[in-house]
């Protein structure tokens, strides 16, 4: 499996000199198979509009986007990707079943349609499809998907545990364990759903929106601190984690005293998400 970084951050891009090694476009995942243009993409941020010609080269995507829920920094890159809005394309988007029982196509015409977006998602060229799915496993573009909801303030929100086979990957870009609780540590609880996405993985990519300081304030908005990512890695066996879901105003130089606070001692091995990086398993 090959995970490309196309979006790393959260709540809204972050434009400016102080956002450039990191990158400043929201969140957005690219997935292929060995030796194969990506044909899974998690979630639609900003970041989703790198994928048509840097991963792409302009050719027409013929794939599925799954998305963990409909917050804005998660699906504001919708009309903007070109190798989807393309006459020979095959676009399957995927989100969760909605409590209030609507239709895909409809709670995404909800952000996008007049009058606030020119188009609505049927009305993009290509051959487009709109689905929801329930908590459960799935077969999604050769993957084999197992989806949990998992806490997150404001709409129903799903974690992805995803392998092809060999390698796995598990992806919760928006998760407040806090919800549920303090937690022993006092960064949340370690609650069953996420073990059980986490559990021996390959990787796990997780929210790391806030620091520990900043949960008394600001968790409510329904985000996990850094170190809460790192302590689940470690209670679930999994190799490897990647702090993602970046605060807008977290700048290069506060993303790297994260990566020297919290990587380079025990197991898990702990990295910081950058766009435009690439992950082999």
């Amino acid at each position: 499996m090959r995970i490309n970084f196309c979006g790393v951050r959260g709540s809204t891009p972050a434009p400016g000199i102080d956002f450039v090694r990191y990158g400043g476009h929201t969140s957005c995942l690219a997935l292929a198979h060995k030796g194969q243009r990506p044909t899974l993409i998690l979630d639609a941020g900003a970041g989703l509009q790198t994928v048509s010609a840097g991963l792409l080269d302009g050719a027409p995507f013929d794939g599925t986007i799954l998305l963990t829920h409909l917050h804005w920094d998660h699906v504001l890159g919708l009309p903007f990707f070109a190798s989807g809005d393309n006459l020979q394309s095959r676009v399957s988007v995927i989100l969760p079943d909605q409590e209030n029982g609507e239709s895909a196509d409809v709670v995404l015409g909800g952000m996008m349609s007049p009058p606030y977006f020119p188009v609505k998602p049927t009305q993009l060229r290509g051959d487009w499809s709109f689905a929801t799915i329930a908590p459960g496993e799935w077969q999604i573009e050769g993957f084999t998907v197992l989806a949990r909801e998992i806490p997150h303030k404001g709409g129903r929100t799903f974690g992805y545990r995803i392998s092809d086979g060999h390698s796995t990957l598990t992806y919760m870009p928006d998760h407040c364990p806090t919800t549920l609780g303090p937690g022993e540590d006092g960064f949340g609880e370690y609650h069953t759903t996420a073990i059980e996405l986490a559990s021996g993985a390959d990787v796990l990519v997780h929210d790391a929106q806030l620091l520990p300081e900043e949960l008394p304030a600001e968790a409510d908005f329904g985000h996990a601190a850094a170190d809460y990512a790192v302590q689940l890695a470690r209670r679930a066996g999994t190799r490897s984690v990647v702090l993602f879901h970046h605060r807008h105003d977290r700048t290069d130089d506060a993303l790297d005293k994260l990566a020297g606070r919290l990587g380079g001692g025990s197991a898990p091995e702990v990295s910081v998400a950058r766009e435009g990086s690439v992950l082999d398993l």
